[in-house]
């Protein structure tokens, strides 16, 4: 059986993979490609905070679209995207000159050139649609993309395009990066912020020209914003975010090429932000640092870890009032305001840490539940949470004159994040006092006792 036949009757996933159809691989080519370069350029838009940008400027370069054609009657996409080019320039002109010289905001300048820029284009699309030239057909697919629609001569222009972009954030990472972060140091080091800028402008500009003719004006944005809203998730690196925004885009492009072949009247850009989202939607969700579960994970167990101090420390405040060495898990839970099952279940936790004992036989049980007492280890752990208490009462009452009635909550809650440092820092500018501001003494560890 002839090769070409034999791919025929593969299944129509298997047959993508082979990328024997011609179609096929210009079309995957021409994604990956487009969303690569929008995700590594979206990146800075992002960080400086201007992700309704592109949403801008994709809006706006309907009309230089239209010109283009008008003028040229041609639908060459060197020519198209010079004219989308040329009045996205315009647009971030405007809005920048709008900013600069007057007292509109910057979302209320987007949201003017948006609308005005894409009205006109709606204008000029009509006309031509109205003008019964044969050649028109297809210009509306720039609202909504068809990247299916692409060709050798299409992908070859388009490509191109997108690599010399990811080559010039390349060249120009350092200073991108620079300027993204404090535009003022780069100035001070000698980079010139404002050539910067506008280079970054234009390779923006030219990110949403290539763009348009898979996933449209409408849904360009996206396709700059969110693979780098992604990758922000999952780390804090800038030359890493860049290269998994590129990665979001150009998977992105693979899977809506791939879902659009499998079902040939879903289009392709829209399924290419669909894989976008999904990815960001993984990322809010699952990102090992950043993400809502890791994020939901750490507040439990600090939750958990603050439970289990304030038990220990209300051990060792119980144990510098009396002579009393044990109490009863009730007297516990109402001085921490727990149920006795959370207290019960907070305390087995420190006792398989070592920092407590518990007993519930004969006369112990009888008198409010079993009893508790801390061990040497968890003795020395709460001694250094209340010296904690104890330094901040100091500073606040010392350093920042609050009055002494009113420090206590506060230091409850930073004694279980203050950091060995913060510690040595405490003790060296309050010159290592002994007592509180209620007279308490503090527990430095050559004064702490050895415990059961």
């Amino acid at each position: 059986m002839d090769p070409i036949e034999a791919v025929q009757h593969l299944p129509n996933w298997l047959r993508f993979l082979t990328l024997q159809d011609a179609n096929v691989r210009w079309v995957l080519f021409g994604s990956i490609l487009l969303g690569a370069g929008s995700g590594v350029l979206g990146c800075f838009a992002f960080l400086r905070k201007q992700a309704l940008l592109g949403d801008a400027l994709a809006h706006a370069a309907l009309p230089g679209v239209c010109l283009s054609y008008m003028l040229f009657q041609s639908k060459n996409p060197a020519v198209l995207l010079l004219g989308a080019m040329l009045t996205g320039w315009l647009a971030l002109r405007a809005i920048q000159i709008s900013v600069a010289n007057t007292r509109i905001k910057e979302d209320t300048a987007l949201a003017l050139v948006l609308s005005t820029f894409f009205a006109a284009g709606i204008v000029l699309l009509t006309r031509i649609q109205q003008s019964g030239a044969a050649s028109q057909a297809g210009l509306d697919k720039f609202l909504f993309g068809q990247a299916a629609g692409l060709v050798q001569h299409d992908v070859i222009v388009l490509g191109g395009l997108a690599l010399a972009l990811v080559a010039a954030v390349v060249i120009a990472f350092k200073e991108f990066k620079v300027c993204a972060f404090d535009a003022g140091y780069a100035q001070t080091i000698g980079i010139n912020v404002k050539l910067v800028d506008g280079l970054l402008a234009i390779l923006i500009v030219a990110a949403v020209g290539i763009g348009l003719a898979a996933v449209g004006v409408v849904l360009m944005a996206a396709m700059l914003v969110t693979p780098a809203a992604a990758a922000r998730y999952w780390t804090d690196r800038l030359s890493r975010m860049v290269v998994l925004a590129g990665l979001f885009g150009a998977l992105s492009g693979a899977l809506g090429t791939f879902i659009s072949f499998l079902a040939p009247r879903m289009p392709t850009g829209p399924w290419m932000v669909s894989s976008v989202t999904t990815m960001f939607a993984l990322s809010l969700v699952f990102a090992p640092r950043r993400g809502l579960l890791a994020r939901g994970l750490l507040h439990w167990r600090n939750r958990r870890r603050t439970a289990e101090e304030n038990l220990l420390t209300t051990l060792y405040r119980l144990g510098e009032k009396g002579a009393a060495s044990v109490w009863p898990i009730r007297e516990l839970a109402d001085r921490r305001g727990l149920s006795l099952g959370a207290a019960r279940r907070t305390l087995r936790r420190l006792e398989g840490q070592g920092f407590v004992l518990g007993t519930s036989a004969g006369l112990e049980a009888a008198a409010g539940g079993s009893v508790w007492r801390m061990t040497a280890s968890g003795q020395e752990r709460a001694a250094r949470l209340i010296r904690l208490h104890r330094l901040w009462e100091i500073y606040l009452t010392e350093r920042l004159r609050l009055p002494v009635d009113h420090v206590h909550g506060d230091a409850e809650d930073v004694e279980h994040i203050l950091t060995p440092e913060l510690e040595a820092e405490l003790e060296r500018i309050l010159d290592r006092p002994r007592l509180d501001p209620h007279g308490r003494p503090i527990p430095y560890p050559e004064v702490v006792s050895e415990g059961p």
